[in-house]
């Protein structure tokens, strides 16, 4: 599908004017250091994030938002960011992708979700790449402000007793849907299906954001840890980057959970390197990218076989897809053409997001769906919303976390009850000071 605005999307004079200067900042400290405590009347989705091994950008305050519900909601949203791109006033000092004028996205998974699709541009983002740290404010006042370097915040303190119930899908009936989704790809009506089961976890206090983030980014160097808009994770799969004419794409599909003893691991991987199932599973995710990709690509690179991603609770088959841009579509539209990919939705795409609504039993919001970050010149980064939790918007001191399995023909119901536990591992540690 393309995302690229519609005849009726919104005229650049409607959009508001900003005001953006970016400079460089002498900074070591870590980029979520500088995330403020939210006020005891603020809303915790005023942070942003999305950092890797110390790199990335990080944000807080709201300048601008969007928000869109529905079938349009990429096409919606790009239409507003060219908008609001369009009649941005931007000093950059720094030249690279993310400085400037950047926003942060996250969009639901299905087209019928109740929750909707989020743009925020932070008054505040601090960026660090290859070494180099620098701030961006972004203003709707007439003229430039004087800036003011942020200073490191306070420690974020824990949650303080936290409990987890099932959500709307507890392990047995999750067991019930992956037979039932065995059976119908046995009879050959698809290939494959994704499907996710939630948990609740309530603190007695409200959940700060910051806590989360940190004990993700210490735990999960090799995943991209974010937020936005109440929604917070670290997924370890890039849905596409899009720099300066180059397109990358991280995918998995296939896992298998680790046991902490290395020479066990090691035999585990290459057991998963051999597995008919997995490495089944993992072309189909691997297909599904590179046909959405073939469009926007004057050449592409696609591995034979794929890798074995090594993380600190489980193993995935992994893929790195890189291709050379071939039009102006931006890292959205992009991103907007691979969902849902066949990672987080299935084979063939309709029919398996079709069984996803039959047989789940709940409504995913943002999980699973692109969340990430675009700058005005279209650059940015997008990735799959896994391993994360939505903290709910009328209670902050509870967090919806999800988790999800591909399913092909031969998946066993309670292996895979197993991997979504071990797929929720790092929200629910995340939650706990031990």
């Amino acid at each position: 599908m393309s995302s690229l605005p519609a005849p009726e999307a919104p005229a650049a004079a409607t959009a508001p004017a900003v005001i953006v200067r970016t400079v460089l900042f002498d900074s070591e400290e870590s980029l979520l250091a500088y995330l403020p405590a939210v006020a005891a009347d603020g809303e915790p989705e005023s942070v942003v994030s999305w950092v890797r091994r110390g790199d990335g950008l990080v944000g807080w305050g709201t300048a601008l938002d969007f928000s869109a519900a529905g079938a349009g909601r990429f096409r919606e949203a790009e239409a507003w960011w060219r908008a609001v791109a369009s009649r941005a006033v931007v000093r950059d000092e720094v030249g690279v992708p993310g400085t400037g004028l950047v926003c942060f996205g996250s969009f639901p998974f299905a087209d019928d979700s109740a929750d909707a699709a989020r743009l925020v541009v932070p008054t505040t983002i601090v960026g660090r790449r290859d070494g180099q740290t620098w701030l961006t404010t972004v203003s709707l006042a007439a003229h430039l402000h004087p800036i003011e370097p942020p200073s490191p915040a306070a420690e974020p303190a824990p949650p303080v007793g936290v409990t987890f119930a099932d959500g709307s899908v507890s392990p047995s009936d999750y067991a019930h849907a992956v037979a039932e989704a065995v059976r119908r790809i046995s009879s050959g009506a698809l290939d494959k299906v994704v499907l996710a089961r939630d948990l609740i976890a309530t603190a007695r206090e409200p959940i700060d954001p910051r806590f989360v983030l940190r004990r993700l980014a210490e735990r999960y160097e090799n995943t991209w840890v974010f937020a936005v808009s109440g929604l917070l994770g670290a997924t370890p799969e890039l849905l596409v980057r899009r720099d300066q004419g180059l397109i990358t794409s991280r995918v998995l599909a296939g896992t298998i959970r680790r046991t902490g003893d290395d020479e066990a691991d090691l035999a585990l991987a290459a057991s998963l390197a051999r597995s008919s199932k997995d490495l089944e599973e993992h072309e189909y995710a691997v297909r599904s990218v590179a046909d959405a990709l073939a469009p926007h690509s004057s050449s592409m690179n696609v591995p034979e076989a794929p890798f074995v991603l090594h993380l600190p609770n489980v193993m995935h088959l992994a893929t790195d897809v890189a291709a050379v841009s071939a039009d102006d579509a931006s890292s959205l539209t992009l991103a907007a053409s691979l969902h849902p990919s066949a990672a987080v939705g299935g084979t063939p795409t309709a029919e398996a997001v079709a069984l996803i609504g039959e047989l789940e039993n709940m409504d995913r919001g943002r999980y699973a769906g692109p969340v990430g970050w675009m700058d005005a010149h279209g650059d940015g980064a997008w990735g799959i919303a896994l391993r994360s939790g939505a903290i709910l918007p009328d209670d902050p001191t509870t967090i919806r976390l999800y988790a999800g399995c591909g399913i092909v023909a031969g998946s066993d119901p309670e292996s895979e009850v197993a991997e979504s536990n071990a797929k929720l591992i790092p929200m629910r540690d995340a939650l706990t000071s031990s």
